[in-house]
């Protein structure tokens, strides 16, 4: 892993389609590695239901942007050209460059075909509604555009295990597909909201099916070896049978790439479900810290009446970091998105402090908190506002032995020592009501040594005592990083001898 490694998720989910998203981050690598950003997470690269699709109503996976279907050959984001370009350029700044896979469900098939199928209880899908009869459902893909290029693979009603559609009668309803061993994956291998939470939307892959399986390990296989991306993140992974997700990994990993990384986004935040999770799939896998990121929420929406010491509860960073990937918000959290629970404005220096300038997790920068959200209700991105300033502290401060001082239900804070490498300390304090203040230790080699807030909150100077704590101030509804007034990181490691 890399020390105080960052992640980047490059997309947000009203990003207009003019095709530019890969141009703009090639020419963008640069300063994504002066930010401190060591790995970009991508949207979803392949063809969609239509050149509009932010990525995930799947169409053809192995359609990158080079083949007219779906009315279109470049993607939302560009052609597949572009595409490898952005990675190329990525990895010329030594950065990690993780895909977007997502391989729950199929969408835009080019043909219909009739088959027997159960309706199912959408709030308990283990209950059938009526006896099996004949549908008619869009479950065949030919791929027309690219043929047999890549794959001679072509998909039909056998290989998935629902659908949401019938068109004889245009009737929509979740469908389980009736056939030889078909049905939802085994209740303990998918969630088991409503029951049984393997069907999700579209026509849902069949993962007991052996043919599906082996496509899908193949196509893994193509997409690294086409693309040279350094890992995945898995998408709806609480949709898809867990044996067949540690088989991914496994496979993957098995053909000379032992560090492929492997994140993946399991939306639940019962801590409980997640770690029987991570043992199920043999901890072969990080997983993003959803937990983590509903107490954001909730802690910006309650204001002062939240308990501040409450915000690693049951938390994957705080029960198990080395697999945690911490975020405040991403695409499904946007506003007018199915799993909206935006942080509020004011709380977002707060959050992205605890993700970015603590020692536990992976964490996860937003590119819509960063350079903004579009579409008919935008919002502005806080790069200048404080996440430049925090990703500075990030790079130069965050390092050394913490301290944590989670005393008080209204003012928190932690101090980071340095260490050799990086001797140069830093203390922060938040508070989410009063102004208040808290004695913190940052080290007796601070000693006499003047700090300042570097986010400018507070204009007062602290000085070290003999003992190496002093007395740090923050204002209400605020967080304020206190670091060595008037030297920069530079000069304090000039000054330490090195």
């Amino acid at each position: 892993m890399v020390e105080n490694g960052l992640m980047m998720q490059y997309f947000e989910w009203d990003l207009p389609n003019d095709g530019q998203l890969w141009n703009n981050l090639k020419d963008d690598a640069k300063h994504l590695k002066e930010l401190g950003v060591t790995a970009v997470w991508l949207p979803p690269a392949y063809k969609g239901t239509s050149q509009d699709d932010v990525g995930y109503g799947i169409y053809d996976l192995y359609d990158l942007g080079e083949f007219d279907q779906k009315g279109t050959v470049r993607t939302k984001y560009g052609t597949k050209e572009e595409y490898k370009q952005a990675i190329d350029a990525l990895h010329g700044q030594g950065l990690f460059v993780y895909a977007d896979v997502v391989l729950n469900h199929k969408a835009g098939a080019d043909g219909k075909e009739r088959f027997m199928a159960f309706e199912v209880n959408p709030d308990n899908r283990q209950e059938k509604l009526t006896e099996p009869y004949e549908i008619e459902g869009w479950t065949r893909f030919n791929f027309e555009g690219r043929g047999d290029t890549y794959s001679k693979f072509k998909w039909n009603w056998r290989h998935f295990s629902g659908t949401d559609f019938n068109a004889e009668n245009d009737k929509e309803a979740i469908y389980m597909i009736q056939g030889l061993e078909k049905g939802w994956s085994d209740d303990e291998t998918v969630d088991n909201e409503y029951g049984n939470y393997d069907y999700l939307m579209f026509a849902d892959i069949d993962y007991e099916n052996e043919e599906v399986v082996q496509e899908v390990l193949n196509w893994a296989d193509w997409y690294i070896e086409e693309t040279g991306v350094d890992g995945f993140r898995l998408d709806a992974i609480k949709h898809i049978n867990y044996h067949f997700v540690k088989n991914l990994v496994k496979s993957v990993r098995e053909k000379d790439r032992p560090d492929f990384f492997v994140v993946g986004e399991y939306w639940k935040s019962d801590y409980e479900t997640i770690a029987d999770y991570l043992e199920e799939t043999d901890f072969s896998l990080d997983l993003f810290d959803v937990s983590l990121h509903y107490n954001f929420h909730a802690a910006s929406n309650q204001g002062r009446d939240y308990d501040m010491r409450d915000l690693f509860t049951d938390t994957l960073v705080s029960k198990n970091p080395t697999h945690a990937v911490t975020f405040v918000d991403n695409h499904d959290s946007q506003p007018g998105q199915s799993l909206e629970s935006f942080v509020a404005d004011w709380f977002k220096p707060l959050a992205y402090s605890f993700i970015l300038l603590r020692a536990e997790g992976f964490p996860c920068l937003f590119y819509g908190d960063y350079y903004g959200i579009q579409g008919e209700n935008p919002i502005p991105g806080k790069a200048e506002d404080y996440l430049d300033a925090l990703l500075y502290l990030r790079c130069n401060h965050a390092y050394g032995a913490q301290h944590d001082y989670f005393d008080h239900e209204m003012c928190v804070g932690w101090t980071r020592e340095g260490d050799e490498q990086h001797p140069y300390g830093m203390a922060v304090l938040m508070s989410n009501g009063d102004d208040c203040e808290k004695v913190m230790h940052v080290g007796k080699q601070y000693v006499g040594i003047t700090f300042a807030d570097y986010l400018g909150n507070c204009e007062e100077k602290i000085t070290i005592d003999e003992e190496g704590n002093a007395t740090f101030l923050v204002n209400g509804g605020s967080v304020s990083a206190w670091v060595q007034d008037g030297v920069t990181p530079e000069e304090a490691f000039h000054e330490n001898g090195e």
